[in-house]
């Protein structure tokens, strides 16, 4: 059957349309996104303003009928971050559904972590042992650790790259101080979490999604996305820690002519590699592996496992 997966995620509305049944891999037949990056549109109470959802409103709209255009037949709809956090949830998600007819699950930080886990799970298969995974997304970090398909440990800290963005690093280009000042409040963050994954050992292969650590290890000299999924993408901490400097350095719109770097993620991408840089310290990481698949493909595997269920 053909499924859609709709994401309102913090920095993207994406619809991703599969090909797919019970024990086969989805295969993707379309995908239509627009950057919407509501963790930067939320007000100094927290809220998502009018205008937001005005324009969320429009995009679920867009990506309903372009659902329709492919053939959709089922639909699973979700939201992340930016709308679990905001203060004013409910009513952003009773005017997307009086409007569209669309009832958003909003998942909580924990599903999205196990979700991720499992995509990841699923791509790299058993021989990988026992995994890390992270990810990094436009309102939060999701952090998960197990060797079967269901993690040990997940983990969910508000250190988003939009987020941490608009709430750290508002001056472009960022000054010294609040870059300083953004990365001991990561590494206080992430600090926090890591006992809570050490007891369990180390891990025999960690794990990255997310735009995020794909254009990271693509400006450390990864391959492009135009040479296919399954060419093996690395990133190297000690590559990551000599960009760092160099992209504090720099405005958002010279990053956009590094290598893989698009306009709308430019201005995150810092606060962004502070976070990949602080969890691959705090957790001992020298190396990790970009996986491909990640939440949305997360939601389709736990739809078609449980289609497949008798």
């Amino acid at each position: 059957m053909r499924l859609g997966v709709l994401d309102v995620g913090s920095n993207t509305v994406h619809l991703l349309v599969v090909d797919a049944h019970p024990g086969a891999r989805p295969l993707p037949a379309h995908s239509h996104k627009a950057e919407l990056r509501l963790a930067e549109l939320l007000d100094m109470d927290g809220a998502i303003g009018p205008d937001g959802v005005d324009r969320l409103i429009g995009v679920v709209h867009d990506a309903l009928q372009a659902a329709e255009d492919k053939g959709v037949e089922d639909l699973l709809t979700f939201a992340t971050s930016a709308v679990r956090e905001a203060s004013n949830a409910d009513d952003v998600l009773a005017r997307v559904q009086a409007e569209t007819g669309i009832e958003l699950q909003v998942l909580s930080g924990a599903e999205e972590a196990r979700l991720t886990f499992l995509a990841a799970r699923r791509w790299f298969g058993w021989s990988a042992g026992k995994l890390l995974v992270l990810d990094i997304g436009g309102g939060s970090l999701e952090i998960a650790y197990g060797i079967d398909e269901e993690p040990d440990a997940a983990a969910s800290l508000p250190l988003g790259a939009g987020r941490l963005t608009a709430g750290w690093l508002p001056v472009d280009p960022p000054a010294p101080e609040a870059i300083r000042a953004l990365r001991r409040h990561v590494r206080a963050e992430i600090a926090r979490t890591v006992g809570e994954f050490s007891r369990f050992g180390s891990p025999d292969h960690v794990v990255a999604t997310s735009k995020t650590f794909k254009q990271l290890a693509r400006i450390a000299g990864a391959a492009r996305s135009a040479e296919g999924l399954y060419v093996q993408r690395e990133l190297k901490r000690e590559s990551l820690e000599a960009w760092v400097p160099r992209l504090a350095g720099m405005t958002a719109e010279q990053r956009t002519g590094l290598p893989g770097v698009s306009e709308g993620r430019s201005g995150q991408l810092l606060a962004g590699a502070l976070v990949a840089e602080g969890a691959m310290d705090l957790f001992g990481v020298k190396n990790l592996e970009v996986c491909p698949w990640a939440l949305r493909e997360g939601v389709i595997l736990r739809r078609l496992d449980h289609m497949g269920s008798p």
